[in-house]
């Protein structure tokens, strides 16, 4: 059976790994360079690739939207131009739309610290309120809302995915996110790293191949059971504070971090226990996680690589 599916962000953290592992499952993955600062040239390539898909004689088709650059500190009107070219994307899907042997499923990478950063009483599943203390999460909600609004009036199947805190190769290090790559970075550049956030913070950090590989199982169980649109929570379901992110680190570093405790007005966006866990699809997260000193290992060979790439060149 031939899948094809169209994975928008391919060049960031989770959509490059969910373009590799759709790939190694034998789907037929298209990309495509979207020029993201230029809005009329990127509607008019999300455009042109979703009548493409839309069409496509494949017999199972996937939209995976993991594009967005925003974070917190951000204006709105970059999220508003970032949730203006999704929704784009999904008027073009339903325009564009033709029977076909198995619906259309589309997934929506939201990000569950942004959704939750204000809830009370930790652990968060999907039943709990959400509450964004930014700019941020409330863009997040904006547009899972529209995915979930092109699933009830369609027959496309809809997922939204509330991510935990990524992390592995690929981080893109000139976003102030990303405090394990940064921490790398800062151990091989011996360049003191600055934390915002108290010690005691918690964070769930789930592995970007463990992610990817989440992603792709879910996109089976929603062209399986067909349901109303989904959100999920994807996460390790084992939060950690700053301050065992710091140990071992040491221990794979075998010296301690380099690390500045420093303000911003940005902290105030940040929840400060964010212990994740899902009831949904727990199929989904019965799988045995990368640990996490392992994890920051192999981020740590990475970022050398890169160094050493940029070094030669």
């Amino acid at each position: 059976m031939t899948t094809l599916s169209w994975v928008v962000g391919s060049g960031g953290l989770l959509g490059s790994a969910v373009s590799a592992e759709l790939a190694r499952r034998g789907h037929r993955v298209v990309t495509e360079t979207i020029p993201w600062l230029d809005e009329n040239a990127a509607r008019t390539v999300i455009t042109s690739r979703a009548r493409a898909v839309a069409t496509s004689d494949a017999r199972r088709v996937n939209v995976v939207w993991c594009a967005g650059a925003g974070v917190n500190g951000t204006p709105r009107a970059a999220f508003d131009r970032e949730n203006d070219l999704f929704a784009h994307a999904l008027a073009q899907l339903e325009s564009y739309a033709v029977p076909r042997p198995e619906p259309v499923t589309v997934f929506h990478a939201s990000s569950a610290g942004g959704v939750y950063a204000g809830t009370p009483d930790a652990p968060h599943d999907e039943s709990s309120a959400v509450a964004p203390l930014g700019e941020y999460g409330h863009a997040k909600l904006r547009a899972e809302q529209r995915a979930v609004d092109f699933g009830r009036r369609t027959d496309a199947s809809v997922v939204v995915g509330r991510f935990a805190n990524l992390y592995g190769p690929g981080q893109n290090l000139s976003k102030p996110q990303g405090l394990i790559s940064h921490l790398c970075r800062g151990y091989l550049l011996a360049s003191p790293i600055s934390i915002y956030v108290p010690i005691d913070t918690l964070r769930d950090y789930l592995y970007i191949s463990d992610a990817a590989e989440m992603v792709a199982d879910a996109l089976d169980v929603a062209a399986r059971e067909r349901t109303e649109p989904v959100t999920k929570i994807f996460a390790s379901g084992n939060a950690v504070t700053i301050g065992a992110i710091l140990g071992a680190c040491r221990s794979v570093f075998r010296r301690r971090p380099l690390v500045v405790q420093a303000a911003s007005p940005l902290s105030s966006l940040q929840g400060r226990d964010l212990r994740l866990r899902s009831t949904v699809w727990p199929e989904i997260d019965r799988r045995t996680h990368r640990t996490l000193p392992a994890g920051i290992a192999s981020t740590l060979e990475s970022i050398r690589s890169s160094l050493l790439a940029g070094h030669r060149g």
